[in-house]
């Protein structure tokens, strides 16, 4: 999780859900710091103290949506250390198109998981199957630091159809040189909803892509993120930054082409 630029200086009422759906407060003392991002570059960030989290397996999503290719509902999530920030807008700032902050700059659109935490989402009218090339695109805020590096906190992927047999793709997370080959939030998000840039663009959306032949899966319905704990930067992880997930070869529920 990234610190944003500007203080913002409000103690946030945090929540989170328990698995039967009821609203638990979050511990007192959770609030977003002044702190400043790498390079002097705006993103998310929060400091909370240790041991703050929430557990929940819930079916959260933002109401009624018309077919797109955007996650449609939360069905489970774990948040780690240093969780907090945009649970606030939980679950609809994760629902939806990314909205990017480009090549130099990190979102603040995004869901903080907290060190080691993750998400399961699910697309439950338009879904990814394995077609040409890249399938699945996840959008995080990572970003580009003056010298050339990315500011990166990477998370492990796996998707399922079923939500019951989870298929893992490759994640090297200790590889910070190679750029953390096979992991998400390694690539800055170009796509925003006011700038035309398609979200469904692999080449110019950003984010990064998966292909779901890679882990032999014919479609994904679910798609499961999961903090890896290590970043670009050194030190101890503020926790990947979901932003979006967007689904490049869709087919409908029920089988029809979109």
């Amino acid at each position: 999780m990234k610190r944003p630029l500007l203080a913002l200086g409000a103690l946030l009422a945090l929540g989170a859900c328990t698995g039967d759906s009821e609203p638990v407060p979050m511990p007192d003392g959770e609030v977003l710091d002044a702190g400043i991002a790498d390079a002097g570059v705006p993103d998310a960030g929060t400091e909370a103290d240790a041991g703050t989290e929430a557990d929940a397996g819930t079916d959260a999503d933002a109401g009624s949506r018309p077919v797109d290719p955007f996650a449609d509902r939360v069905t489970a999530y774990h948040f780690g250390d240093s969780a907090g920030f945009g649970q606030d807008r939980f679950p609809d700032v994760v629902l939806g198109p990314p909205v990017g902050a480009g090549q130099y700059t990190g979102s603040l659109d995004v869901l903080s998981l907290g060190r080691e935490g993750s998400i399961t989402l699910e697309f439950t009218d338009l879904l990814a199957v394995d077609g040409p090339g890249v399938d699945l695109l996840v959008f995080e805020n990572a970003f580009q630091k003056v010298g050339g590096d990315i500011f990166a906190e990477p998370a492990r992927v796996a998707v399922s159809d079923d939500g019951l047999t989870w298929f893992d793709f490759p994640c090297a997370a200790t590889d910070k040189d190679g750029g953390f080959p096979g992991c998400a939030g390694t690539h800055p998000v170009h796509s925003t909803p006011d700038n035309g840039v398609s979200p469904t663009d692999p080449v110019a959306a950003g984010g990064d892509g998966f292909d779901l032949a890679d882990v032999g899966l014919a479609r994904a319905r679910f798609v499961r993120l999961t903090d890896t704990g290590l970043n670009s930067y050194g030190g101890t992880s503020g926790g990947f930054d979901l932003d979006a997930l967007a689904v490049v070869n869709g087919q409908l529920a029920d089988g029809g082409v979109p």
